[in-house]
């Protein structure tokens, strides 16, 4: 199939997503595809064709929109807003085009880490506690949960914005710091936990790969720690034991279940020394560079890349199919 990777965008993890999108084409081509290179500017003009990573590109007008270059489906592999939140989606699902990932209304809960922890608390699922900057009683919120807290940007990923608060005085500065990434801030309690990550794809049928631990020497897993290489070691399977390896699992399904999401999805947690399992974050699209954790997890679980990328674009046209099917 001709598969359109969407890559780059509006975002300050643009140039992360240009990583990501060109390791996927990689894959895509591995399994057989032909993959179409679209890269979205930061200014927001779209480009394609051998030159796009170089922006020598030609435009995409609205007639190529509409045909989207003619192909068979569309792989976005953007991060963050303008890419990850719904709005691509939207004007793929307008285009009538299978695309892989999440729909608009997963895509589009899931990046808001408030809106996504509010309905992990509706649902009962564990969690660190958490507040929203400026809203009504915040700061009485902050104290009991005690420093330190993390505060962060509502709708960003990849760890940029967000600060760590260990001092009260830090927290005003640390939460204007965040606001000039999103005016959405969420603070979050700390917790010492070792961190653990599950992959998850599929559409009604959902499969989720060997959790794994994230071992970095850095105080937190911040954006260095998360794409340099060395950065980080993934330990796969987390030694967490054989019963909490199977509940980070059973978590992981559940939350992508009870957001709806379809194609895949990466879900992150904290796990306590005393055996509790905290959701943390669950992202729609994950990383796909050399050094990131989606396909790392599902390659350990016996999935080689060429054929997580092809499966990706199966469900896309899976999903594709089903939702036209359907006489709304």
């Amino acid at each position: 199939m001709r598969v359109a990777v969407i890559r780059g965008g509006r975002s300050s993890e643009h140039a992360v997503s240009l990583r990501s999108g060109a390791a996927v084409a990689e894959g895509l081509r591995a399994a057989g595809h032909e993959p179409v290179d679209v890269v979205i500017e930061p200014g927001g003009r779209w480009v394609t064709g051998a030159d796009a990573e170089g922006h020598g590109g030609s435009d995409v007008d609205l007639r190529a929109a509409a045909g989207l270059l003619d192909c068979d489906a569309a792989f976005p592999v953007l991060h963050g807003p303008f890419g990850e939140d719904g709005v691509v989606q939207g004007l793929l699902e307008s285009l009538d085009l299978p695309y892989v990932g999440p729909g608009v209304l997963a895509a589009a809960t899931t990046i808001d880490k408030l809106v996504f922890k509010r309905l992990l608390r509706d649902a009962g699922i564990a969690q660190v506690d958490f507040c929203a900057a400026g809203d009504p009683g915040w700061r009485e919120r902050v104290e009991e949960m005690g420093l330190p807290v993390w505060v962060k940007p509502s709708r960003l990923g990849s760890s940029v914005g967000i600060l760590k608060v260990n001092e009260p005085g830090g927290l005003d500065p640390a939460v204007e710091s965040a606001a000039a990434h999103d005016p959405r801030v969420i603070v979050e309690a700390h917790c010492d936990g070792w961190e653990v990550e599950c992959s998850v794809m599929g559409n009604d049928e959902v499969e989720t790969s060997l959790p794994g631990q994230v071992v970095t020497g850095a105080e937190w897993y911040h954006y260095e720690a998360k794409y340099s290489a060395g950065g980080m070691e993934l330990v796969v399977p987390a030694p967490i034991g054989d019963d909490l390896v199977a509940r980070v699992r059973e978590l992981a399904e559940r939350v992508y279940r009870l957001l709806g999401c379809t194609g895949l999805a990466r879900c992150d947690f904290f796990v306590t020394e005393g055996g509790e399992v905290l959701v943390n974050e669950l992202n729609t699209i994950p990383g796909f560079t050399e050094t990131s954790v989606f396909a790392k997890l599902f390659e350990a679980t016996g999935v080689p890349y060429p054929e997580i990328c092809d499966r990706l674009v199966g469900l896309a046209i899976e999903r594709h199919e089903t939702e036209r099917s359907y006489k709304y």
